[in-house]
């Protein structure tokens, strides 16, 4: 049997106490894990002077995979975001984001499985800000063929493998007909290599309609970086939140695999935390480590536990602790 190792980042706040029920639910899914644990984060920027040590990065490089639990920037210190930090210094570049409603949640939508794969590195958030003038500031947008190129491959190859049906991709061509309308001339070409999918093209505006009316007729979206993130959160709010949803962010060189909300200060340390979302997210590991079966365990032990409803976390109503809904979780996945 394969032993692998990953490093893990348990972050700050809720992170460490839903990173530790992660890893017992792994380990009840019967695969073989050393961990190579690094702290980075707020806490971390006191101590160190900067909150991504470099041998955190050293062992992500090293190891290809990581899984990261929830990380605070400290605020009005100057210290960049480590997410946003982690995807440059290692061309993170495909945010991926499972959009699936689960049983027993109430969401705006029953049945809500649809999946955004955003480009993570160019766009907006590149960075590129000056002054122009006083009272006058410019943002460039940043769009190239390449980062085009690699975000579609992408996703189009996500899903072949993943048995999806359409990739539609999201623009704002009618508006910004250079930049978007690349985006859009490098679809168009790579659509043309994978005539098993089905190419869609729709307008962001358009697409945020859409997701509240049938996302599922989107299936795998595939978009710029601004657009992604906004739809993303979007997404989690049809399917019961950000507590939920699980995030990766995968590159040539390695995948990081992500809670992608916050850290909770205000129940930190209390034992109520609602492991959720990690524990998704290590599933999507799981599937990029070729632990398939695992996963697909681990998979339908959420989804039998959500149905049947008994163990709830507080922020979806219910009263079990952290350890009561990771104890039934393991039982379900180790049964």
């Amino acid at each position: 049997m394969t032993t692998h190792t990953i490093t893990l980042i348990p972050g700050d706040g809720i992170g460490p106490e839903v990173a530790r029920a992660t890893c017992e639910v792994i380990e009840a899914a019967g695969v073989k894990v050393t961990w190579e644990t690094h702290n980075a984060g707020a806490e971390v920027a006191a101590l160190r002077g900067t909150t991504l040590p470099d041998d955190v990065l050293e062992s992500i490089r090293k190891n290809k995979v990581a899984l990261k639990g929830p990380i605070g920037t400290p605020i009005g210190k100057g210290f960049r975001s480590v997410n946003v930090t982690l995807r440059q210094a290692l061309d993170l570049y495909a945010n991926v984001r499972p959009v699936r409603s689960l049983p027993g949640v109430e969401p705006r939508f029953e049945g809500t499985d649809m999946v955004i794969v955003r480009e993570n590195t160019e766009d907006l958030y590149a960075g590129l800000e000056l002054m122009i003038m006083p009272g006058i500031a410019q943002s460039i947008k940043l769009i190239t063929e390449r980062g085009c190129t690699r975000i579609v491959e992408y996703a189009f190859d996500y899903a072949m493998r993943m048995g999806r049906k359409r990739v539609t991709v999201v623009h704002k061509a009618n508006i910004m007909k250079l930049s978007d309308g690349l985006l859009l001339e490098v679809f168009r070409r790579i659509a043309q290599k994978f005539p098993r999918i089905e190419p869609a093209e729709m307008i962001v505006d358009a697409c945020a309609m859409q997701m509240v009316k049938n996302a599922n007729k989107l299936d795998v979206v595939v978009t710029e970086n601004l657009y992604g993130d906004i739809l993303s959160d979007l997404g989690a709010g049809l399917c019961g939140g950000l507590g939920i949803v699980p995030g990766a962010n995968i590159g040539e060189a390695g995948a990081v695999f992500e809670a992608v909300h916050g850290t909770a200060p205000d129940i930190a340390g209390q034992g109520i935390a609602n492991p959720t979302a990690l524990i998704q997210s290590a599933v999507m590991m799981l599937h990029h480590l070729g632990e398939g079966a695992a996963a697909q365990r681990i998979e339908n032990a959420i989804i039998a536990v959500y149905r049947e409803g008994s163990v709830k976390t507080g922020d979806l109503g219910g009263t079990a602790t952290t350890r009561q809904f990771t104890d039934a979780l393991c039982k379900r996945v180790a049964g």
